[in-house]
């Protein structure tokens, strides 16, 4: 559908901030203070302009009713900042310190619980490949955003984001891009059949998913209320292994959380 400029863009009244506000905390439990009002309104107000909606109120009816459009906003208002060996002493950890013990065997399972467009899980495969010289292990990514899986997928950057990846890997699991993808590059294929991208909310009754011996769960519980915290750590960590790592971002802490991880280094914990 062609997009249509509105000659006066809507404003966002309180009342449906409000109701956004709560549309996106009971789907993805994210809670935003009032002080998200404005950056609501400019991330929706070009989805209003392309269903040529006129005012908020008609908006937050259809996202009430329409599934569709309610994924599409959550897509539109969650935040998915992320870059290749963000937190390099995660993986420096994983490739360093988990690794050796896990050379020769099969069936290594990492989790990425918010995965974005995927440069955590892809950074998170090649460690492990090149750490533990086989492909024998699998990745899970997943994201509650469509919109982030699907470039997730296609595992496709610009060739600028891959200076962020040291030579060796850059070099054996990056492809540079010609012809029609000149400037872009794409994760090798070795790498990405080792990535199962799927879509799960970390806020809803989890999918029968296995167990892993490492969880990622970095960068979103930063924007989470401490009761969702708490409540979507205690759904993770029956998937986590006995010895299994949880890692979270620098920015984040556990304390209060949860009492069933012991904190090994900052922000990497153990679960005895």
């Amino acid at each position: 559908m062609p997009t249509v400029e509105l000659a006066h863009p809507p404003v966002l009244g309180a009342r449906e901030f409000r109701g956004l506000r709560d549309l996106l905390f009971e789907q993805a439990g994210i809670h935003l203070s009032d002080a998200k009002k404005t950056l609501v309104c400019g991330r929706l107000a070009k989805r209003l302009a392309a269903r040529d909606i006129g005012d908020y109120a008609d908006y937050l009816a259809l996202v009430r009713t329409d599934a569709h459009e309610r994924q599409t906003a959550v897509d539109l208002l969650t935040t998915n900042e992320t870059y290749f060996f963000r937190e390099a002493q995660h993986f420096e950890f994983l490739a360093r310190t988990l690794a050796p013990a896990w050379r020769g065997r099969s069936g290594v399972r990492v989790w990425c619980g918010a995965c974005s467009t995927g440069e955590e899980p892809y950074s998170i495969a090649m460690t492990l490949a090149h750490a533990l010289g086989h492909t024998r292990f699998e990745v899970l990514a997943s994201d509650i955003s469509t919109r982030v899986l699907d470039a997730a997928r296609q595992a496709l950057y610009p060739l600028d984001d891959a200076h962020a990846i040291a030579a060796p890997l850059r070099t054996a699991y990056c492809l540079k891009g010609v012809g029609p993808r000149d400037g872009w590059f794409r994760i090798d294929k070795s790498i990405r059949d080792r990535v199962n991208v799927q879509q799960i909310n970390l806020v809803k009754p989890l999918p029968d998913v296995g167990e892993f011996d490492v969880i990622f769960l970095r960068n979103v519980m930063i924007y989470f209320s401490m009761p969702t915290k708490q409540q979507v750590v205690a759904r993770l960590l029956p998937a986590l292994r006995a010895g299994g790592h949880f890692i979270i971002s620098h920015s984040e802490s556990l304390h209060g959380v949860t009492d069933a991880l012991r904190l090994v280094r900052p922000s990497i914990y153990r679960k005895d």
